[in-house]
């Protein structure tokens, strides 16, 4: 189909042309962006004309990090997430067992003991009041813990004779008796006992998620799930680009788990096209900071024991990154403490003396904790901090309290920017909510929702303008899954992947960013349908 957009207010995020009234579009590129009439005198053929009655537009939005499959079916799961108290959970696990067969699992996600009156790890005592007939298994907010009954400690053979697997933890009581909480990789002691959906029930969760994300103006994602479940991702991926149903452009990394596989293959990074490709590498360096095991250079404020837990040795992260660049594969390494960044900066250091001139885009997940001396050394190595500013609203409190002053260089989006890194932001969907215009509001504010800490924000030294927060959601997005040349902006020869919003973003007060909705989504050319 060939489009002429017109009479509409459009930010192109390409600083050559950073706005313009009207665009023309030939099948799924665009080729030409300017005035109106400048692309009135454009010759398309049999072009349909729109006229945007100046309505804002601007590229279509991509989450660099999330997790497609998991956020459909965590839609289809027990929804818990961030669930007032343990009574709350409960009762909402009692009424889904009681429309569920007797020793069939029932799972959820999203609960967070930091919300709870007191704050406290839940047992399997809390969840064994709501159903004994069947095991139950919920996933933490964070994705760092599980939370099971006992009827799952006993189907998974989960004793106190049970050995804690590397890099994992079961949580003990003074008996050493397992309470019913798991920590990192110890949860999948549970989850493999789990049995896994359906290809249809895979295939029709992530259509659902897609559809959700379209409507509130994502166009890409770049997928991250780890694992083995990286791979039956990617197949379902494969599947419904296929079928040609994909509605989100996805940038899939496989797990390291699966690495000597994907070596085998002779895949790199960039393999596929520009519906679904291969990222990188996903390397789980530390835990997270909810359940205190993400990897610190100091112990945790109060707990002088605690450095969390690193989950991948520093010499054998490093040989690790090493393999994936001499193989043509970006290293993708979730980093949460100061320890397990400084530890992946090392490992990219120590790989690029190796192997030298690469082309990947080696990668930094989360980066929540960087000590000082660290921030320059993104853009000396060439890392792309990939963050999602929605993380520093849901964890500012637990965050003073567990590292103190230490957070000055917490979420820090403006210093790293400030520094030549470049950014990437997205959700970690199903841990936080996939709807980007939370995440601008959270770069530009960095205040909840309910105002707190103040109306400058938490530490708002760190604060980004609401067009550097934009750059990261669209061209730092784009970039970071190698697509740079193809979308992440509205300029000529790009995909014409677009959103048409209800007001000007970059033009209005920070709060109105939380009501803002979108009309439409172009999306390689074609209007979609967001009923």
């Amino acid at each position: 189909m060939n489009l002429i957009i017109y009479n509409a207010n459009i930010y192109t995020v390409n600083p050559a042309q950073p706005r313009a009234t009207a665009l023309a579009i030939a099948n799924d590129r665009i080729v030409a962006v300017g005035s109106d009439a400048e692309i009135d005198a454009v010759r398309l053929p049999n072009a349909q004309r729109v006229n945007l009655a100046g309505a804002f537009v601007m590229p279509g939005m991509i989450d660099a990090h999330l997790h497609l499959q998991w956020t459909g079916l965590g839609m289809q799961s027990v929804n818990v997430f961030e669930a007032p108290s343990i009574e709350a959970v409960v009762a909402r696990v009692r009424e889904r067992a009681q429309r569920t067969p007797p020793g069939k699992w029932i799972t959820g996600e999203g609960w967070t003991q930091d919300v709870w009156d007191p704050p406290r790890f839940p047992t399997a005592g809390d969840l064994d009041a709501a159903t004994q007939a069947h095991p139950v298994m919920l996933s933490a907010k964070s994705g760092h813990a599980s939370w099971v009954n006992s009827v799952a400690l006993r189907v998974c053979g989960i004793t106190a004779g049970t050995v804690d697997p590397p890099g994992g933890q079961i949580v003990r009581d003074v008996h050493g008796n397992p309470t019913g909480v798991l920590l990192e990789n110890a949860m999948a002691l549970v989850a493999r006992h789990v049995p896994p959906p359906t290809p249809a029930q895979e295939e029709e969760a992530t259509l659902d998620a897609m559809r959700a994300m379209n409507r509130v103006g994502l166009t890409g994602a770049h997928c991250m799930d780890g694992g083995e479940v990286s791979l039956r991702s990617f197949n379902t991926y494969q599947r419904l680009r296929e079928q040609g149903r994909m509605t989100l452009r996805v940038v899939k990394q496989l797990g390291v788990e699966v690495f000597d596989t994907v070596l085998r293959a002779g895949i790199r990074s960039g393999f596929g096209d520009a519906w679904l490709r291969i990222g990188g590498i996903k390397i789980f360096s530390d835990g997270a900071l909810g359940p205190h095991t993400a990897a610190m250079l100091e112990p945790y404020e109060n707990e002088p024991a605690n450095y969390g837990i690193s989950t991948f040795e520093r010499e054998q992260l490093a040989e690790t990154v090493m393999r994936c660049n001499q193989h043509g594969l970006a290293a993708v390494i979730h980093a949460i403490g100061d320890r397990a960044n400084h530890d992946a900066l090392d490992a990219f250091e120590v790989a690029a003396r190796q192997v030298g001139g690469a082309h990947v885009r080696n990668r930094i997940e989360h980066a929540q904790l960087v000590h000082p001396d660290d921030i320059a050394r993104f853009a000396a190595l060439g890392v792309v901090a990939s963050m999602q500013p929605i993380h520093a609203i849901g964890d500012m409190r637990m965050a003073d309290v567990c590292w103190g002053q230490r957070c000055r260089t917490a979420y820090a989006w403006r210093a790293l920017a400030e520094a030549g890194a470049r950014l990437a932001f997205g959700s970690d969907s199903p841990v936080e909510s996939f709807n980007p215009f939370l995440g601008l509001h959270a770069a530009v504010t960095r205040r909840r929702l309910d105002g707190y800490p103040a109306p400058q924000g938490w530490y708002p030294e760190q604060r980004l303008t609401i067009e550097a927060a934009i750059q990261a959601y669209t061209i730092g997005a784009a970039y970071a899954g190698g697509m740079e040349r193809d979308i992440g902006s509205l300029e000529p020869g790009k995909l014409a992947d677009l959103v048409v919003l209800s007001r000007d973003v970059t033009r209005c007060e920070p709060d109105a960013l939380l009501d803002t909705t979108v009309q439409r989504v172009l999306l390689n050319g074609e209007w979609l349908d967001l009923d």
